[in-house]
């Protein structure tokens, strides 16, 4: 007799825990338990984040100056569905993506 065949006719383990389904529902007890936590910790505040910042965006009017994520302050001079025209100095005139706007310096 070979162990496989001797460990295939043995009985199976009995434990003094929960059997069948509610050893599984006890198993992905930790599992939700850390994924409200990412979700508290990590996901809530971002996305709070992004709808401040949003909100900030179309807030945005002519004569508002504004930090880009690049460094540079920007006078707004219009504002497009998915762009700021703006100057940063006499004469000179750039086209920024609303998502480059890092936040508001002074309100025009």
């Amino acid at each position: 007799m070979t162990w496989t065949s001797f460990l295939a006719m043995s009985p199976a383990p009995q434990g003094s825990g929960p059997q069948g389904g509610a050893a599984i529902l006890l198993q992905l007890v930790p599992f939700a338990l850390i994924m409200l936590i990412f979700y508290f910790l990590l996901i809530r505040p971002q996305q709070q984040r992004q709808k401040k910042h949003q909100q900030m965006i179309e807030q945005l009017k002519k004569g508002d100056r504004i930090l880009t994520s690049g460094g540079f302050f920007v006078t707004v001079l219009n504002v497009k569905d998915d762009r700021i025209v703006g100057t940063i100095g006499e004469d000179v005139k750039v086209e920024i993506a609303k998502g480059y706007v890092a936040s508001v310096v002074e309100k025009g």
